[in-house]
């Protein structure tokens, strides 16, 4: 019988324990049939990093001169002593060479359509295009060391299928689903002259194809909520309050009423998880709240007040590291170029007050409708570090983002381990980093040459090593 064991010489399975692990290849002949079909089975993929400094997702110091066993998608072994491997087809073995070992990044406001494609390909496009942007585009997010994304708001349904199977590079996807948005709100993207509209109208191009969808009034709301369910969102989004990229909303309307917002949250609790609101205002975060929402999306206009009450709520904030600067996104028409100036002017005092408040705070980009920008991402996370330090800055990326995701409770479509850490049990997504990003966080702004491994499920995606 083919089999691979590991066999710790120091008894004890205490996590970091000094072991020495054999991994073996045995040949046994045994009777039975049950014992025959077990030697059908094919033996697992293993990889063994060696000689590497780990930052395992939580703690602020680096652990030295680590090893890490990885047994087919998950972390098996973590041990700071050497772990001898006989050499089989299935065994991959990496130097690490001193270099540092962490856990894939997290993206929470990522959107795997939107991120790509040009305004000009929404207005003229079709979901075709659309998606075939956002595929192509899926590997190249990966390929910057995010392993995981929550897709806060489009179609990605497709991609995840893809990426989840392996077929295709690509992060795993928390997906929302189409956002749903009032009449008039941040994702009201019809045409000017498509209202008023007869309740018997259909559905406009992109609602039809799930990019955005528009309901009113509370059984409304309710039935679209149950499709993205249906559909497969871990978790729902809304709008909540005015857009930068919408052209019929101010930033200071409250979009939904309390009514609305409840009834959105309500179906959610029936499946076990949780609504993500775009707000950026205190009126309408104040409602949200008091809804039941858990993940406040922007809110670069919120006073210390609201902050408080998130706090005592244990609301998210989920903030994107947005300045009006030269990474400044670029929008087809001044009304969202003005928006855009007033919200960053407060991304500064915004990232300051949360932090002293102590308010839960998530890491995002929301990089919209360049596939330029979209490169970026890697810099955006790097810009935290005006507000953070480098230990904080990846920290929020890997484990914090984590928690946050794990909001979906039973919606989690990656049950088996715990993500954003390097511990024994824990997926293995993993990336070796050319450097210490404790020391100097602009490491994850250029991924292409400094992160010199990028695995995501136990699987290698990129190795400069070789």
């Amino acid at each position: 019988m083919n089999d691979q064991r590991i066999r710790p010489m120091n008894r004890q399975r205490s996590r970091m324990t000094s072991r020495v692990a054999v991994i073996g290849l045995l040949t046994s002949i045994f009777c039975g049939a049950g014992l025959a079909q077990e030697a059908s089975q094919p033996s697992p993929a293993l990889v063994l990093i060696s000689n590497v400094n780990i930052f395992d997702g939580k703690s602020a110091t680096l652990q030295k001169n680590m090893h890490v066993l990885v047994k087919d998608n998950l972390i098996e072994t973590v041990s700071d002593e050497p772990l001898a491997v006989i050499q089989t087809d299935n065994v991959t073995m990496i130097d690490g060479g001193g270099r540092t070992l962490m856990p894939g990044l997290i993206d929470a406001h990522w959107h795997s359509y939107y991120a790509y494609a040009p305004q000009s390909v929404l207005f003229t496009g079709d979901m075709s295009e659309v998606a075939i942007i956002g595929f192509l585009g899926a590997e190249r997010t990966l390929m910057r060391g995010f392993t995981t994304v929550r897709d806060i708001g489009g179609n990605p349904f497709a991609i995840k299928k893809l990426t989840d199977s392996g077929e295709h590079p690509g992060p795993r996807m928390f997906p929302s689903g189409p956002p749903i948005s009032q009449t008039s709100g941040h994702f009201d993207f019809r045409g000017k002259n498509d209202v008023p509209a007869n309740s018997t109208d259909p559905l406009s191009y992109w609602e039809r194809n799930g990019l955005i969808m528009v309901a009113d009034g509370v059984p409304e709301v309710i039935k679209r909520s149950r499709e993205n369910l249906r559909m497969g969102a871990t978790q729902l989004k809304i709008a909540g309050g005015g857009g930068v990229s919408s052209a019929f909303d101010p930033l200071d309307v409250q979009e939904y009423t309390f009514d609305e917002m409840k009834a959105i949250v309500d179906v959610a609790e029936t499946w076990n998880t949780y609504v993500a609101a775009h707000i950026f205002t205190d009126k309408a975060t104040q409602t949200a709240i008091r809804a039941g929402i858990k993940s406040i999306e922007h809110g670069f206009l919120m006073s210390d007040e609201t902050l408080r009450m998130m706090k005592d709520n244990d609301v998210w904030l989920s903030i994107q590291p947005l300045l009006n600067d030269e990474d400044a996104l670029q929008f087809d028409n001044p009304y969202s170029t003005e928006k855009f100036e007033a919200v960053t002017a407060g991304t500064d005092r915004i990232y300051r007050a949360a932090k002293e408040i102590g308010v839960k705070i998530a890491f995002g980009t929301d990089m919209l409708f360049d596939p330029v920008a979209a490169e970026k991402q890697g810099k955006m996370l790097a810009k935290l570090e005006r507000w953070f330090t480098p230990y904080e800055v990846l920290k929020m990326a890997t484990s914090t983002n984590a928690e946050l995701l794990a909001l979906c409770g039973p919606r989690n479509p990656y049950p088996l381990g715990p993500l954003g850490v390097i511990e024994e049990g824990a997926y293995a997504d993993l990336i070796l980093v050319d450097g210490n990003p404790l020391e100097n966080i602009d490491l994850v702004a250029d991924a292409e040459t400094n992160f010199s491994v990028i695995m995501k499920d136990g699987k290698i995606y990129k190795n400069t090593l070789q």
